[in-house]
């Protein structure tokens, strides 16, 4: 089969900076206690799934959720095909695939926003940590921690069946998100629509502004503090 390209730079660009966010987060909150940079990288995050979210409308071809989102009765068409190592290659996201890839962007984005609700009891606070009681901060306090565990537990799970995909089944998913190119009896995408893109990116960074330092309430003032 002659190799076409399938992924554009906009999509390759984003998983791969997905993948140093999460890696960053876990990073500034486990291991180097960097709680200013954690909170950074969150709404650059933030940022990255708006982003993703939007190109899932209007990207290339292979990009767009209408595309690789598929019903109850194709998941379970080719849930029974994935042991089998000669089926059939999709050129995209498999049906399985595609509703990884919307619980994993579901997972980043409900970190994300509990992230603007909470703060470290110390001096760093999320934008809307003083627009929610503090029930709603523990609240999200706990979203935020419970969201990243079964994001871990996906993660592994995306890692173990992209070593299950190359061993087994012979088809190498990483290279492909990085060159843009598979084997594929399908058409290709002719451009990856930079453009568009550079467009869409001005919008999020415009909106992650606004979200970030326009909106949120000023913070609240502890009166003994000038005592």
């Amino acid at each position: 089969m002659e190799k076409r390209l399938i992924w554009d730079i906009p999509t390759r660009l984003f998983h791969w900076l997905l993948v140093a966010c999460i890696v960053a987060q876990y990073l500034t909150a486990e291991v180097f206690d960097a709680i200013a940079w954690h909170f950074k990288i969150g709404y650059f995050t933030l940022g990255l799934i708006l982003f993703r979210l939007l190109w899932g409308f209007v990207g290339t071809t292979y990009a767009r959720f209408s595309q690789f989102l598929a019903g109850p009765g194709k998941v379970l068409s080719y849930a029974k095909t994935v042991t089998n190592p000669n089926s059939e290659e999709h050129a995209g996201h498999n049906p399985m695939g595609g509703w990884m890839v919307i619980v994993l962007l579901l997972l980043v984005a409900l970190q994300g926003i509990s992230g603007l609700f909470i703060g470290d009891d110390i001096i760093n606070n999320g934008p809307y940590y003083d627009a929610v009681s503090e029930a709603t901060r523990d609240t999200m306090n706990t979203i935020h921690h419970t969201a990243f565990n079964i994001l871990l537990a996906a993660i592994a799970l995306h890692i173990i069946a992209v070593v299950f995909y190359a061993r087994f089944k012979k088809q190498l998913l990483v290279p492909a998100m990085v060159h843009g190119k598979k084997p594929t009896t399908e058409p290709g995408i002719t451009s990856s629509r930079l453009l568009l893109a550079v467009v869409l990116v001005i919008i999020v960074i415009a909106a992650m502004y606004y979200a970030i330092e326009i909106a949120p309430p000023a913070p609240a003032v502890d009166a003994d503090m000038y005592y």
